[in-house]
């Protein structure tokens, strides 16, 4: 199994520091808001990532922290007329629903950063004790001088970080690049006691204390968006290594690529920010998850409406395949043909490709197509065979396709039972728009079905009675809400559009 870690820059091939037993981190939100579609596809590919090393067989210990001291938190506070702790608990809650939506499993450890500041202080001091940081204006600091492998995973110099525009300035810092790892008490925040004065953490310390606390120092796997490589992760590296006089810190470093909309970043400015759960609304958790696994982890995402109802429309196929699987099941006969045996090795090269496609550094759009290619052979195979494939080889066939879907984490139940509400809350939808346009013709009905049939027989009225213009205002104001009336020789039919 390989994995491209962004330390080294190349792919390398991967074995747990310890026998059957992987230790993942993620970097977990900062709780000041609600979570938007970027950031869920850190979640989305690190929980698949999670159940793949689950299906392999190991046992993965998990942690995935709440920032939950900030200023964005504190900001949000203040706007709101409330504690930090309130605002910071609100949105804790918010994400946990957002996630169990989007039908994810919660990490195994989830620390919170306010519940570990003795030991984010116990660092700070060891690392004043050793010589790498220093006290300046009630604030601590690293000295990245004193660091001199700062910069080994952006494959950043000194002088490119500080030409940068996310350094943060002060006047107390030897360097510009010194990053904060203890910020002094300014008047009304929340602050700490600690031997540097009163104040409270530095946002790149609480991930070093709460990763090593739970996972050990040297873990496997360290994830996160692609904007935390500089300066949030290569800080994380900094301090640690520092701190504990040895490397490394993380053994690999994974991260997504960012994700668009429409070509374009998400911005307040720009309008064009989508909160998680109003797409879950439009589009339901296993569509969004098979439309983030759908481009390899490491490429940017584009998000527009067109490309995930395509990816619907995919999923939907998936589902159609599964159904005529099991019905044809139902009926199947023990038999040994040609067809069988084609089948079968059909079914087990699929499953190999698709272990294969995600041994290679998660390649989930590699698995896809290989996913969607072996649709296609089942769907042939049924179309030509049937039932007499014989019972074994179509379970197997089922066996895989479901076995793949939960490595992704996808659910055709829930996946069909949303698109069940999706039908019936558009109905009930149709059906009160209906009831006005049946109160303006003076038609009755209590259902879709009876207002439409009631409306069609107006129209053949008016068309008897040579009104053709209101006749045509009938069909017109169909249309609009989506009813397609189609004349035949039989009579007029009505149907949905998109039916």
């Amino acid at each position: 199994m390989k994995i491209y870690n962004t330390l080294t820059r190349n792919k390398q091939e991967f074995k747990p520091s310890q026998e059957n037993r992987v230790r993942m981190y993620v970097c977990g939100p900062t709780v000041y808001n609600l979570i938007h579609i970027g950031n869920a596809r850190v979640y989305v590919f690190f929980d698949m990532v999670r159940r793949f090393f689950e299906y392999l067989g190991y046992q993965v210990l998990y942690v995935s922290n709440f920032t939950d001291i900030d200023d964005k938190i504190i900001k949000r506070a203040a706007e709101e007329g409330v504690s930090y702790k309130e605002v910071a608990l609100k949105y804790e809650e918010e994400f946990k629903k957002d996630i169990k939506e989007l039908g994810l499993k919660h990490a195994d450890v989830t620390p919170r950063a306010t519940e570990n500041i003795d030991g984010m202080i116990e660092m700070i001091s060891g690392l004043i004790a050793k010589g790498y940081a220093y006290e300046a204006g009630g604030d601590v600091y690293f000295s990245v001088q004193s660091f001199p492998s700062y910069g080994k995973l952006s494959g950043r110099t000194l002088e490119e970080m500080r030409a940068g525009e996310r350094v943060e300035p002060s006047p107390h810092k030897r360097d510009p690049l010194d990053f904060a790892l203890w910020k002094a008490a300014r008047p009304g925040e929340p602050c700490w006691e600690s031997p540097f004065g009163k104040g409270r953490p530095g946002w790149h310390i609480e991930c070093s204390v709460m990763s090593v606390k739970h996972l050990g120092f040297g873990f496997d796997i360290h994830g996160g968006g692609q904007d935390l490589i500089f300066p949030h992760h290569e800080n994380e590296i900094a301090q640690a290594e520092a701190y504990y006089g040895s490397e490394p810190f993380v053994r690999f470093w994974m991260h997504n690529g960012l994700l668009t909309v429409k070509a374009e970043k998400m911005a307040k400015s720009l309008g064009n920010i989508i909160l998680l759960r109003d797409a879950l609304k439009a589009y339901g958790a296993d569509t969004l998850k098979m439309f983030y696994l759908s481009t390899h982890y490491r490429s940017p995402l584009d998000y527009t409406p067109e490309k995930v109802k395509e990816i619907q429309k995919a999923l939907r196929r998936i589902l159609e395949t599964r159904t005529r699987l099991r019905e044809t099941l139902r009926t199947a006969a023990a038999q040994g043909s040609d067809a069988t045996k084609r089948f079968e090795a059909e079914t087990q090269d699929f499953a190999g490709e698709f272990i294969e496609s995600l041994k290679d550094d998660f390649n989930t759009a590699k698995a896809s197509a290989v996913l969607f290619e072996f649709l296609k052979k089942v769907n042939a195979a049924l179309d030509q065979a049937g039932s007499s494939l014989g019972p074994y080889a179509l379970k197997k066939a089922l066996s895989a396709l479901e076995e793949a879907l939960k490595i992704f984490g996808i659910d055709l139940d829930r996946f069909e039972n949303y698109l069940r509400r999706k039908v019936e809350d558009s109905k009930q939808d149709l059906l009160l728009q209906l009831r006005g346009l049946a109160a303006y013709y003076n038609v009755t009905g209590e259902s879709v079905e009876e207002i439409v049939q009631n409306l069609i027989e107006l129209r053949q009225e008016e068309r008897r009675l040579k009104r053709f213009d209101r006749a045509d205002e009938i069909r017109n104001k169909l249309s609009t809400l989506g009813i397609v009336l189609e004349d035949t020789p039989q009579g007029t039919r009505f149907r949905l559009a998109g039916d």
